[in-house]
């Protein structure tokens, strides 16, 4: 499989780390509040701005079971979905005002139609959510219009993920990327599992990232360096709002933080060779390394004994490793008490 996966003119696999804003339905309804949500991604500095575009009827049966973290919201969960639907007229709109402020848009298609309205749109990626993963078909659709597609796998087996990544390359899409994520709202820490990334990756050659539910921002940290490709983390102008999606998301000054430090860590990686002092740290390495002193006044012709030897700083003399080397040798210049030693200094 070919590895190689751009979202919109940004590579994916380097070392930089793909950060999508999910707005998620955090909108709740109000085109102005999706707005706002665009303008806040672009600022914190993320690369793209996600929504959910979906259907109630398409979505939900009417007669599904209540889910306990909804239960707090006193509407069947068939009411709640299709309160937060984001209109469809809006999309045109919402991805020119995301073109302006420098920032990808990016939607979770969960039907045909929807899919049919991105790949309209020129849409950069088609995201699957972890609960459509079983739905091939729809997989296939998205994957003919030949854009990089997201698979989250939340709750899903290999059989299940395999099946999905068949569905795209049976239309000839090799730009797949998969994301470990944990299909609970808030998610617990100990249920991560980050160390699937690296497990993905190996099994299936595609790149993988990580879509987080969990609170705070020490997980997404954690995913970094261990091969996370894509970030995708809630994002909310207000926690304290009534959707079901504002209490466990971030706010605006934390998804801010969570994009420094996302870079910070990846510069902190580095390129993984150990080649002696950055050039930086030359100072350091002069001053502050240990090299061979005296311990007296050596004349012109004294030969050297390990008394005279001592292991100290600045490092401008001989490494102390040669310590023994340097025994019995003569010096052909005087040398005072308590300075460095060199090779120089010998005949």
């Amino acid at each position: 499989m070919d590895p190689t996966v751009v979202i919109d003119q940004t590579p994916l696999g380097n070392a930089r780390t793909y950060i999508v804003a999910e707005a998620a339905s955090n909108h709740d309804g109000d085109l102005k509040q999706a707005k706002e949500l665009i303008k806040v991604a672009a600022e914190a500095g993320a690369d793209a701005v996600k929504f959910q575009l979906f259907q109630a009827k398409q979505h939900y049966s009417r007669y599904t079971p209540d889910f306990k973290y909804l239960k707090k919201h006193r509407k069947s969960t068939f009411k709640i979905i299709e309160s937060l639907e984001l209109n469809r007229e809006w999309i045109l709109e919402l991805s020119r005002y995301a073109e302006s402020t420098g920032i990808t848009f990016l939607s979770t298609a969960c039907d045909y139609e929807a899919v049919d309205l991105l790949g309209k749109l020129n849409i950069a990626a088609f995201k699957v959510s972890s609960f459509d993963l079983p739905d091939l078909s729809l997989i296939k659709h998205m994957a003919r219009y030949q854009k990089p597609v997201i698979l989250s796998t939340g709750m899903a087996n290999y059989t299940d993920i395999q099946a999905a990544i068949n569905s795209c390359l049976e239309v000839g899409n090799h730009q797949i990327v998969l994301l470990q994520c944990t299909s609970l709202y808030p998610a617990p820490v100990d249920l991560s599992n980050l160390k699937a990334i690296q497990t993905m990756r190996q099994a299936f050659g595609c790149l993988v990232g990580y879509s987080d539910h969990t609170i705070g921002d020490h997980i997404p940290l954690a995913s970094i360096p261990l091969g996370s490709c894509l970030l995708e983390k809630h994002f909310t102008i207000d926690r304290s709002l009534t959707g079901p999606d504002h209490p466990f998301a971030m706010e605006p000054n934390e998804l801010q933080a969570m994009v420094a430090k996302i870079r910070d860590v990846e510069k902190a990686l580095g390129d993984g060779l150990k080649n002696g002092p950055r050039n930086q740290e030359v100072e350091m390495f002069d001053k502050g390394r240990r090299s061979l002193h005296t311990t007296r006044n050596i004349a012109k012709g004294d030969i050297i004994k390990e008394e005279d030897l001592c292991i100290k700083r600045p490092g401008y003399g001989v490494s102390p490793q040669f310590y023994k080397h340097l025994v019995g040798m003569t010096v052909k210049k005087n040398i005072k008490e308590d300075h460095w030693i060199c090779w120089e200094d010998f005949k």
